[in-house]
């Protein structure tokens, strides 16, 4: 598996853009994003268990209910959710590419993303998808841009792999900085990739990937309601179709792997007011679901957040945050270190105190990315979260995010 240019746009026969429609008052900011496959996909979602659900989730839910796409329109500024006509603007919006596009409305995934409870207007985005889909093209970057909300740099990513000896590319953007915590999905994320495999296996991949990628995830314990992910393969890689279990498909199960991850990492250290990355990997659990309910609670601890960003190694509130996980654990065997570019630096065994050095504690901690590495000594079980520092800024960002 390599690293390579193009986003949504590495995958052969994957054309996107983004513009400024005029949803968002500065005129600066693309708002409207669109990502399109020269030829039918077979396509896969999931989508955020919030009760109140955006419009947009419930109109593609319907059209990838044949497990085929042709599209992605999305915009910026406005979430079109808990508006009366919301599923009439998302279904107005999917029509209005359609025919822009020349394919069926019914192939096109329609998502949006925002400020809740604000009526959204198509005309602006029906006036622009002339332009926009005049200008596709290898322009997953303006995609990407596009998409974003309170996210302070573009989120993606693309790798080539190999399936039944030929070579596939997959690819993916997201936008998410605030209001995350996941519970199926998160965050609004698109991936492509141009190789061959059945909508059921497809699903099946991503369902399976979710799990321990981006329900692993939390900046601020709330869960959005608009949350998607959304997976389109068109086949152009010729390979010969996963249609089942085996070699192949644990390939592609990697490569989308590779993908959401990276992802989750990106998304986790661009939290709103974030300064810094917090990864939390648990091993030795009973099993890997233990291992997931605890490094979950330790990235999603408030103490533990403040104690990051101010680079106290105060060790307690991790202890403190598995204590009350819910999770069986026997404290009397966990040992805590802190991790970064700087070193590591033990500070409990057992499930108590050990002497450490401060200064060191304190420089490892003022780096960038910093890893909460925790051995439970219980079994097998392992997981990793990520999460970020609590800063000032998240306050003053979700203060005044509305007006």
């Amino acid at each position: 598996m390599i690293e390579i240019q193009g986003g949504v746009c590495a995958a052969k026969g994957f054309l996107a853009n983004g513009i400024h429609c005029g949803i968002r008052k500065n005129k600066t900011k693309r708002d409207l994003a669109l990502i399109v496959s020269q030829v039918p996909a077979t396509a896969a979602a999931v989508y955020t268990t919030n009760l109140v659900k955006g419009a947009p989730l419930a109109v593609t839910k319907k059209h990838l209910a044949n497990g085929i796409a042709r599209a992605v329109i999305c915009n910026s500024g406005n979430a079109n959710t808990c508006n009366a006509d919301g599923e009439a603007v998302a279904e107005e919006m999917s029509r209005a590419a359609a025919e822009t596009l020349g394919i069926d409305a019914n192939d096109v995934i329609v998502a949006s993303t925002g400020v809740i409870g604000q009526p959204l207007d198509p005309t602006p985005i029906k006036a622009a998808l002339p332009a926009l889909a005049e200008g596709l093209g290898a322009h997953g970057d303006l995609a990407a841009e596009a998409i974003m909300t309170t996210d302070t740099k573009p989120k993606e990513i693309a790798y080539s792999f190999t399936v039944g000896g030929k070579e596939c590319h997959i690819g993916g953007i997201a936008k998410g900085s605030g209001m995350i915590h996941p519970n199926l999905a998160t965050m609004l994320v698109f991936i492509t990739t141009d190789c061959a495999i059945t909508a059921p296996m497809l699903q099946k991949a991503l369902s399976a990937d979710v799990v321990d990628s981006f329900n692993m995830v939390s900046v601020d314990g709330d869960t959005s309601t608009n949350d998607m992910v959304t997976v389109l393969a068109n086949g152009c890689a010729e390979n010969p179709v996963i249609d089942g279990e085996g070699e192949d498909f644990e390939s592609f199960r990697a490569a989308l792997r590779a993908v959401t991850v990276w992802l989750c990492r990106r998304i986790a250290g661009d939290g709103e007011g974030a300064t810094k990355l917090l990864e939390c990997t648990v091993s030795g659990a009973k099993d890997d679901a233990t291992a997931r309910v605890i490094a979950k609670s330790v990235i999603c601890s408030s103490l533990t957040k403040a104690a990051i960003f101010g680079a106290d190694a105060n060790w307690g509130r991790i202890l403190c945050a598995i204590g009350y996980s819910g999770a069986s654990v026997d404290v009397t065997k966990v040992d805590v270190s802190f991790v970064s570019a700087k070193g590591s630096v033990a500070v409990c065994k057992n499930g108590a105190g050990i002497e450490f050095s401060e200064e060191v504690a304190k420089e490892i901690l003022l780096e960038s990315e910093i890893n909460v590495v925790i051995a439970l000594g219980d079994g097998d079980g392992c997981a990793t979260a990520w999460g970020c520092d609590l800063t000032y800024e998240y306050v003053r960002i979700n203060g005044d995010y509305r007006t």
